[in-house]
């Protein structure tokens, strides 16, 4: 492989400034080291068909087939005495739910005793839009999923463990160090005339009313070896529209397989030492589509109020930076892995200090809060008029409006028929207009949660701020000013970073300013425990910054309960596949051609079952491969490749028949030679016997383009 130039040139600059006292003589990792760590990766990912996606709430966006397979990222971290752990990961999935990480501890409980705890243990969700749902255990989350899928809830659950349990195996000395930096042309804000709505003395402080700023960690073993990277950057991971069936981590999927290539020297996604992940952080009112809101029908800008199309929602759609869905995540996962690179290279800013953490359970409908001299509370669960309208990256249907501060009829008596909210609730939420009551709704179990998760991990002067929610740009910097400002004046160092890590341990919707949730678009309707929601988790924090820097424990709270007993699923099962008359399973449908150019696309398509039937977790459901001997052939890529896709289609859903089609993007610099397509399935009988099959194609060539 050839020489990085820019690479290069980083290096020569840092033996110079190390020659100049300039940097931190422990930048090469060859002396002592702060602290133990721990890098892992797991596949997560769920039922490639037939199962609704979580995020869009579109009951017609199912899964069917595979854009990027989904990862879960684990990282260990412990002083170096190793007297205290935490362990932060980052999962390719929509958000993680109150259940999974429940069952992953009692899973780790199991193997390592009490060293791995909900205490002090965070998983945080990238909020990939493109991932199969039904793994929450609260009623609205599974609405669309037809409940509870078991399959999902599976794949999420092993793959977190098994990243745990590699990057546990794989604890030693070692160093981080940390770099932050502005990150253009990549996120916008969705909500515009929410944010507007903050004080102007406030807005003035920022230079964007979005997060521009990348935080990378640099994980470097005693030796100097690259081992991990976490890289935190607002913007939410809808590059993939809300028409799209493919597995995906979108952006920050994309970026971390780009990452992981080049760290792994090649290697296939999930199978390298380096772990790379692109975290989440408070994306609530951060779009990746730059391209802005626009009317379908007309390219006019939208209503920046009602992000509405002559009053219709499903009109205003925002869209970017590429032609297409695959080319936008392209772009913004690209962005993305550039700048975590250009900072994980220049990162000189050692990590030193205490591991610790703080954690506790609350009662988010239960909270007295004070607000400029008196106390208010929070409310019981409850959605908005504006939560059904949807936002510029997935539109929602009907005559629902983003801005909508008062109610309807049609609508209402729809929703009394579910519940009529109590008039308390009703004063609660206000100005939100209740259009579902949740808080009020137990049956046949609740619909969404009360008690969560929120807690602080500290790697020296780094203090990670798990949330439980979509936090709006402005929510995540007061969160962070206030949590920062506790830690200060309680005695940590003047240069300690604050980080939100969002969408963390559970999913309670979103939380906008007390100022935002007034203008009431998406984000303010979505904001679950009413107008004073962001004021009670900054009071909550706070309380757990001020136990960290006293060093005493913080008040473990009231458990969450664990409603996977209780679960309903009306997702219909596999019955059974059937080949065509005359045909078998693998059997070639549509052939390869003989020959293709570097850069152009390869398309082959097989008799298929399922993929239901079996995920393949760690597996795959293709390969791409080269001749290397007459009767050897070496894997190039799989399905979890960003050069691959895997599609899945029924042909005739009564007699269970299905094909599968596999699609192979050629890269410009793929190496000239002899190549074929594999697919490997499993299919079903009418007794329920489940039996594997591969089928190959045609051989063909890959020719250089012509110079």
């Amino acid at each position: 492989m050839a020489a990085d130039p820019w690479k290069t040139c980083v290096y020569v600059l840092s033996i110079c400034c190390c020659v100049w006292g300039l940097v931190s003589p422990s930048s090469d990792g060859n002396d002592a080291t702060n602290f133990l760590i721990g890098t892992g990766i797991g596949d997560i990912t769920g039922p490639a068909a037939e199962v609704n996606m979580m995020g869009y709430a579109n009951p017609s966006q199912t899964s069917n087939g595979i854009h990027l397979r989904q990862y879960s990222r684990a990282f260990v971290f412990a002083d170096s005495g190793n007297k205290t752990r935490t362990v932060f990961v980052s999962t390719d999935s929509c958000m993680v739910s109150e259940d999974v990480k429940l069952e992953v501890v009692k899973r780790l409980r199991s193997e390592y005793g009490s060293l791995y705890t909900e205490r002090n243990l965070c998983i945080s969700g990238i909020h990939t839009h493109s991932g199969p749902a039904g793994f929450h255990q609260y009623l609205l989350f599974e609405i669309t999923s037809l409940g509870f899928v078991n399959q999902s809830f599976v794949a999420l659950v092993d793959g977190i463990v098994d990243s745990i349990r590699m990057a546990h195996s794989t604890v030693r000395p070692g160093n981080i160090f940390i770099n932050s930096g502005e990150l253009l042309n990549s996120n916008i804000n969705r909500s515009p005339a929410a944010y507007a709505n903050n004080p102007e003395a406030e807005r003035k402080r920022y230079k964007y009313n979005v997060d521009k700023n990348m935080t990378v960690l640099k994980m470097l073993d005693a030796e100097g070896k690259d081992i991990g990277m976490i890289s935190w950057f607002a913007v939410h991971c809808t590059s993939m529209n809300n028409t799209n069936g493919l597995i995906s981590g979108d952006n920050k999927g994309y970026a971390s397989q780009l990452a992981e290539e080049i760290m792994n020297n090649g290697a296939q996604p999930g199978k390298g030492a380096f772990v790379a992940a692109f975290a989440q952080s408070n994306e609530g009112d951060v779009s990746p589509n730059t391209k802005g809101p626009h009317c379908i029908d007309s390219g006019l800008p939208c209503d920046i109020l009602t992000s509405t199309c002559h009053g219709k929602n499903e009109l205003c759609v925002a869209a970017g930076p590429g032609r297409d869905m695959f080319e936008s995540t392209k772009i913004i996962g690209e962005n993305q892995y550039n700048k975590a690179m250009e900072l994980y290279h220049a990162a000189t800013i050692r990590l030193s200090g205490p591991v610790d953490f703080r954690h506790t359970y609350v009662d988010m409908t239960d909270v007295d809060v004070a607000v400029n001299g008196t106390t208010v509370k929070t409310c019981k669960p409850a959605m908005g008029y504006s939560f059904a309208a949807g936002t510029t990256d997935g539109p929602g249907m009907f005559d629902f409006k983003q801005g909508s501060t008062s109610s309807n009829p049609f609508w209402n008596l729809i929703r009394d028929f579910i519940k009529t909210p109590t008039p308390d609730q009703v004063s609660c939420h206000a100005p939100k207009p209740i259009l579902l009551d949740t808080g009020e709704i137990s049956w046949p179990y609740p619909w969404q949660p009360a008690i969560v998760d929120v807690q602080i991990l500290r790697l020296g002067q780094l203090a990670i701020i798990a949330v439980p929610a979509e936090f709006s740009t402005m929510s995540g910097r007061r969160t962070r000013d206030a949590v920062a400002a506790t830690l200060v004046s309680g005695g940590f160092p003047q240069d300690t970073v604050p980080i939100i890590a969002g969408l963390s341990n559970t999913y309670a919707d979103y939380v906008a300013t007390f100022e935002e949730y007034q203008v009431q678009r998406y984000e303010g309707a979505s904001t679950t425990y009413g107008p004073h929601t962001l004021q009670a988790y900054i009071q909550t924090l706070v309380g757990l910054a001020q136990d960290m820097t006293k060093g005493t424990p913080s008040p473990p709270g009231s458990d969450p309960p664990n409603l996977l007993d209780r679960q309903l699923s009306f997702l219909p099962p596999v019955i059974f596949d059937a080949a065509p008359a005359g045909k078998t399973y693998g059997d070639v449908v549509v052939d390869v051609q003989q020959e293709y150019k570097q850069n152009s696309t390869v398309t082959v398509s097989f008799i298929s079952g399922d993929p239901r039937n079996a995920l393949k977790r760690d597996e795959t459901f293709l390969t791409v491969e080269r001749q290397r001997s007459a009767t050897e052939w070496d894997v190039i890529f799989t399905d979890s490749s960003r050069h691959t896709r895997f599609y899945w289609h029924h042909t005739n859903y009564i007699l269970g028949e299905s094909e599968a089609e596999v699609t192979w993007n050629i890269p410009a610099s793929q190496e000239p030679g002899t190549y074929r397509i594999k697919h490997f399935g499993d299919h079903k009988n009418i007794l329920g016997a489940i039996t594997a099959f591969s089928g190959t194609s045609s051989s063909f060539q890959v020719k250089a383009i012509s110079k």
